[in-house]
């Protein structure tokens, strides 16, 4: 029997992505057919992308191009798209994307927590956790809203027929659509619990912002009020590789621990979190992901 391949995945659209070591595949329904295709892997061999704390945003990077680039392909086969998506097209959407994440998820906490009365450099720790917990009710309402979209439902659903076959996989228990719905929809691995980690490390890490700069330039009060704030954000918006790699870590030694106590708190805010996206799917819905899944092993024990 080969060896468990360490994979991981995402819902596209009508659809499941799934990637492994050296490949990702796709597969995606349309009416009664089920097309699926595997591509290769670039490699980054550079020693830097494989170092604990840089690898995390290394893969990040590289799971945002392929999920980008899977759901361009999956809306294309699933007939949603009649012409092929330009560059220039799809280069607007990830920057439209891009800017409205910062706008929403960074800077509106950031201005709010300001207009309370909340000063970052003198309160960091107050300051940065009523920011983060802005940041997250905001997420949370994000989450909220957009489930109630009909497609939204249906991405929600594959992402739980995405998450039931990589458990089944994990388990060793063979690729049929009875066993892969036994198994939850949760997994600790889940993107959704990388972003919620993510707000809470950067809780920490931007609480010790201030301090460090003043550390290192006792004249920055003297700076104009929107000065100050313009230049905090900013480096904010660098430390998130940072933040990122960190909580990249936390999250892999979750996974690995999960019969330990505390790495299962740790995990527990991200598992609950997935309750919002991630469905019950349909057995039409676990057959597309079991194809995937399927299509990716059979391209990685050819090789």
């Amino acid at each position: 029997m080969n060896e468990r391949l360490n994979v991981g995945g995402q819902a596209v659209i009508e659809g499941v992505m799934i990637i492994g070591p050296g490949h990702y595949s796709i597969a995606v329904r349309n009416g009664k057919k089920i097309i699926a295709k595997s591509w290769k892997l670039k490699k980054g061999n550079h020693r830097l992308l494989k170092l604990p704390f840089v690898r995390g945003f290394a893969n990040l990077a590289r799971m945002l191009a392929i999920g980008i680039k899977s759901l361009v392909w999956s809306a294309q086969q699933a007939g949603q798209e009649d012409e092929k998506i330009g560059k220039h097209e799809l280069g607007f959407a990830v920057l439209t994307a891009f800017l409205f994440a910062v706008a929403v998820f960074i800077a509106l906490p950031y201005f709010l927590t300001s207009l309370i009365g909340l000063t970052e450099e003198s309160k960091p720790l107050l300051f940065n956790l009523v920011d983060g917990i802005i940041r997250i009710l905001i997420f949370l309402a994000y989450l909220a809203v957009i489930s109630l979209m009909k497609d939204v439902k249906v991405l929600f659903e594959y992402h739980g027929a995405e998450h039931k076959a990589i458990h089944c996989y994990e388990k060793g228990r063979k690729l049929t659509v009875e066993n892969v719905g036994r198994f939850t929809t949760l997994h600790p691995r889940c993107g959704t619990s990388f972003l919620l980690t993510v707000f809470i490390v950067g809780i920490l890490v931007f609480s010790v912002i201030p301090s460090l700069i003043l550390y290192l330039n006792p004249d920055f009060l003297q700076l104009g009020f929107w000065t100050r704030k313009i230049l905090l954000l900013a480096v904010r918006l660098a430390m998130v590789p940072v933040i990122a790699g960190i909580s990249y870590e936390i999250l892999k030694l979750s996974d690995k621990k999960q019969h330990n106590v505390l790495f299962r708190i740790v995990s527990a805010p991200g598992i609950l979190l997935q309750k919002i996206t991630t469905r019950e799917p349909s057995y039409r819905q676990i057959e597309v992901a079991i194809a995937s899944l399927k299509t990716l092993l059979e391209t990685e024990n050819k090789k």
